[in-house]
């Protein structure tokens, strides 16, 4: 990432991610992602809308932080909604620009998720494919799916021994 002038947004962290949705998982037929997120400094709520059509995958997303997690908690279960899937993952960001650019670290590999003008993640991405492959555009839940196929275990949560 310095190579190709990004700077560092910050230290290396753990985030741990729990999905929501209903027992029938109404939002999942929608393509909508509701997910809590922790990790050090805080708890993030976010709604993902489906994915829009185009050669990026593009998501209307709102977030806000979270004052009292165990309220939350509290909420989301009074309003149907219970824990689904938990994923694991240690991200390191950099800015390139005006670009979001996180290095993350799952438990079923690396990955780099760009964020930012559509110009400007398909020329990093262009960059970094040399480096790491074609681009992807799956989502981590989809993944780790494909990885527990190949290995020919039962997939339950992606997340590193001991951290959950």
């Amino acid at each position: 990432m310095l190579a190709l002038g990004g700077v560092s947004r910050g230290a290396r962290r753990l985030q741990h991610d729990t999905l929501f949705d209903t027992a029938s998982g109404a939002l999942r037929a929608e393509g909508v992602t509701l997910r809590v997120r922790h990790e050090p400094g805080g708890v993030t709520l976010t709604s993902k809308g489906p994915v829009q059509p185009g050669r990026l995958k593009v998501r209307e997303e709102d977030e806000t932080r979270v004052e009292d997690p165990a309220a939350l908690r509290a909420i989301l279960a009074r309003l149907g909604y219970e824990p689904w899937f938990r994923s694991d993952k240690y991200r390191e960001e950099f800015a390139v620009g005006a670009t979001t650019v996180a290095v993350d670290e799952t438990p079923i590999g690396s990955f780099i998720e760009i964020e930012g003008d559509e110009a400007e993640v398909l020329r990093l991405a262009q960059a970094l494919a040399t480096v790491g492959g074609a681009p992807i555009t799956d989502s981590y839940r989809y993944l780790y799916l494909r990885d527990c196929e190949q290995r020919g275990v039962a997939p339950s949560d992606m997340t590193f021994p001991g951290t959950t």
